[in-house]
């Protein structure tokens, strides 16, 4: 697949809803390294950086993008996630000089793909990030401008709404937050290492966990790329089954130009690329299903 030829060559996203937070203060560089599993020092003003906020078992408490903004950080994450994010990193502000501010209410955040980002007199900023296996860009602007700024974009850029951003990131085998990203998983089973992960970077939480699993390779499941063998719709939250065996579930699915595609875990031994499987449902017949593939990045 060409960079953007499922969509066109200027597509653009809205992201208003995911919530926003602003990390500040005089500590906030060094809490703020001791909580993702990025090393922050790669994040700038214009370029935003991808991590997750992991339990003490290296479980997944969070999924996020951050940039640098004038002495502090601009954080986002799934619109799920505003009601536990901000508690959960307060949680460990002891003695440090660092406030957390929810901004969900005064920014909306635009995606684009394309070769070019559009003069926006109303954007506080462009930041050039990754978010769906394609190099993009954000641009924030403020919430009352959102209306005005989705209109500029639709003269040169073509609108993804949620639909057809859902399809697309399941084609591009990006897990979501709520789906193939909850607080059972550990980020290397979703494909996340290469993006989130820096393990030259200092310790964080649940950072022993994610050592200990580099050192061994072990991974009990894998985040998989799924196709329906005979084209026929995924049911979402399937289990999935090889020789009898139950080998682990479908987290998302969908329909696309390459047929009905899912996302799934699968565990160790059973999650080979072209490996076939079969779907479990009280409610659905079996259907064959073969791992298409293993990277989300």
């Amino acid at each position: 697949m060409t960079t953007h030829s499922r969509l066109g060559e200027r597509v653009f996203f809205d992201l208003s809803t995911r919530v926003k937070l602003r990390v500040s203060g005089a500590d906030y560089f060094r809490f703020l390294n001791g909580q993702l599993t990025n090393d922050i020092r790669k994040a700038s003003e214009t370029t935003a950086i991808e991590a997750c906020v992991l339990n003490a078992k290296g479980k997944m408490d969070a999924h996020l993008f951050f940039h640098t903004s004038a002495e502090s950080f601009l954080v986002d994450a799934d619109p799920a996630l505003r009601s536990s994010l901000q508690a959960r990193l307060e949680r460990y502000i002891i003695a440090d000089d660092v406030t957390i501010e929810d901004l969900t209410a005064q920014f909306s955040i635009f995606h684009l793909l394309g070769d070019s980002v559009p003069k926006l007199s109303n954007a506080a900023c462009a930041v050039s990030v990754n978010r769906f296996g394609l190099d993009g860009h954000d641009i924030w602007i403020e919430a009352a401008k959102h209306d005005e700024t989705a209109h500029d974009l639709s003269k040169t850029f073509t609108f993804c709404d949620d639909n057809c951003a859902e399809t697309f990131r399941i084609e591009q085998g990006i897990p979501r937050w709520g789906r193939e990203l909850t607080g059972e998983i550990i980020p290397v089973e979703a494909n996340l290492e290469a993006r989130c992960i820096d393990y030259e970077k200092g310790c964080y939480i649940g950072q022993e966990i994610i050592s200990r699993m580099k050192m061994s390779g072990q991974r009990n499941k894998q985040l998989c790329s799924l196709i329906s063998s005979d084209n026929v719709p995924l049911p979402g939250g399937a289990r999935l089954t090889a020789d009898g065996k139950d080998v682990g579930w479908i987290t998302s699915a969908t329909r696309s130009r390459d047929g009905e595609i899912g996302l799934g875990y699968v565990k160790r031994g059973f999650n080979s690329v072209g490996s076939r499987l079969k779907t479990s449902s009280a409610e659905h017949a079996a259907i064959p299903v073969e791992i298409a593939g293993r990277s989300a990045t």
